[in-house]
């Protein structure tokens, strides 16, 4: 058997964060849905062989999304950014990723959404 494609998906964490142009949404933040896409090279040890380092530990994932989802920024795609590179740097099987960081319910006069998201994808 050969492996052609593998994707890690971690769906819709949710964070309460402090992020936004405005001081208001810095002070009083608000609920955000992250999800994260990483396709790892060499997944075959984890396959064949039931090894986590054959893998990414989608644990360190979490919890490296959770600690730059808690530093305020003013940009979604700032701390999009910040996610994608803390990746890259710490999860060496990483090759591509995708990120959407989705703010709910935005302060926006007038308007009726769910939420506004970015979406970032990068490859090492």
């Amino acid at each position: 058997m050969k492996i052609t494609q593998s994707i890690i998906h971690l769906d819709d964490m949710s964070f309460y964060a402090y992020h936004g142009v405005l001081l208001q949404e810095r002070t009083v933040g608000a609920y955000y849905q992250v999800s994260l896409s990483i396709e790892p090279s060499h997944i075959e040890t984890a396959v064949l062989h039931d090894r986590l380092e054959g893998t990414i530990n989608y644990a360190e994932v979490y919890c490296l999304v959770a600690e730059e989802m808690a530093k305020p920024s003013e940009l979604l795609e700032h701390v999009a950014g910040r996610i994608l590179q803390r990746l890259f740097a710490t999860q060496p099987l990483a090759q591509k990723a995708t990120l959407v960081i989705a703010k709910q319910s935005p302060p926006m006069v007038g308007a009726d959404m769910k939420s506004a998201a970015i979406e970032l994808t990068a490859e090492r």
